[in-house]
């Protein structure tokens, strides 16, 4: 199922035939290539957009952000019409996968990254012809690292209470792990090979830092596994996006609304499906004010709280249901967005 997941939902999100005529231009393969990993694109004051990419571009959101986090090189100008290279393709594939962490994914370390995962010659600095072949590289990297061997080991009483990379609290009891190069909440399925029992962990820390070892999983999570006497497995991992993009309840992909007015949008925005006790979170580049939210009950909760871009609206459903969101701008215009929340796995 693995192996045909991504050609089908990229044909959905780009068709062959939008492709440019004998070849894929730079911004039509980067998109191609961050859309397959179900990973958020925030906005960002942090860095200036590309020059030929502009604030409110087509792709500009996933475009400035890849450069923010050096998925692209932190250059003035990104030549989106240009065709795109082989070498530049194959350098963003094992980017977006994080095959490494970034200072060992430059240039310079294409050679090397091909001996491990030989997608294709990176001495033949040719143009990528299709999307069909920028399909195939993706899928067989991605099927390299599903089969990967990885040594996996687990961390509890030492780090208990303790500060994550991510400024989150480690609690042992929880399903989360550290990986070092894995992005903050990324869901990944660990495979014990020699019992074939798995978990869904998060990526909330990073590590280990021990030689040979790919993964610590808290103590909860290994438990599910393996016995905590093991010490150390190896296991296999298959990672499936990001924990905002993917629906626990149905493992499909997550929808959000984010258009508040033409020229105001969320971040990330109102998922249509959420799950009791997760928290939401809604931020922007510019104020909105959330009036009020409407439970499935019927009881209705007035904010009038206006959140400025530096600040976020944090949000918790406590039972299931259908909720209502009424939310507008400074100016005075206002939208309403629902959303159904499920009682799942919680992550």
């Amino acid at each position: 199922m693995f192996r045909f997941f991504i050609g089908i939902l990229l044909v959905a999100i780009f068709p062959i035939n939008a492709f440019a005529e004998g070849g894929v231009t730079r911004k039509e393969g980067y998109l191609l290539l961050w859309h397959s990993i179900n990973r958020p694109a925030y906005e960002t004051i942090q860095i200036e957009p590309f020059i030929d990419v502009p604030k409110g571009a087509d792709g500009e959101l996933e475009i400035t952000f890849g450069k923010r986090r050096g998925i692209l090189e932190k250059d003035d100008y990104f030549s989106p019409d240009n065709l795109l290279s082989r070498n530049d393709a194959l350098l963003w594939l094992y980017r977006t996968r994080n095959v490494d962490e970034l200072p060992n994914m430059q240039y310079e370390h294409l050679q090397s990254l091909s001996d491990r995962f030989p997608v294709i010659d990176p001495n033949e600095n040719e143009l990528i012809n299709s999307a069909e072949e920028l399909f195939e590289m993706m899928q067989k990297l991605d099927l390299f690292l599903v089969d990967e061997v990885h040594e996996v080991s687990f961390y509890a009483d030492d780090f208990h209470g303790k500060g994550t990379a991510f400024g989150e609290t480690f609690d042992m009891n929880e399903i989360t792990a550290a990986h070092r190069s894995y992005p903050q909440d990324t869901l990944v399925k660990v495979t014990n090979i020699d019992n074939g029992k798995e978990v869904v962990v998060r990526i909330n820390d990073r590590g280990p830092y021990v030689d040979g070892r790919d993964m610590d999983l808290s103590k909860a999570a290994f438990q599910e596994i393996a016995p905590i006497g093991t010490g150390v497995i190896n296991a296999k991992f298959q990672r499936l996006g990001d924990k905002d993009q993917i629906d626990l309840c149905s493992n499909q992909k997550r929808k959000y609304q984010r258009r508040i007015t033409r020229n105001v949008r969320f971040h990330r925005g109102v998922p249509h499906q959420f799950n009791v006790g997760e928290k939401l979170w809604l931020g922007s580049i510019k104020w909105f004010v959330v009036r009020g939210i409407t439970y499935p009950d019927g009881t209705f909760m007035r904010f009038q709280d206006f959140i400025s871009p530096e600040e976020r609206f944090y949000f918790s459903p406590s039972i299931v249901g259908d909720y209502k969101f009424i939310i507008g701008t400074k100016e005075g215009r206002q939208r309403e967005f629902r959303m159904t929340v499920n009682s799942c796995p919680k992550i």
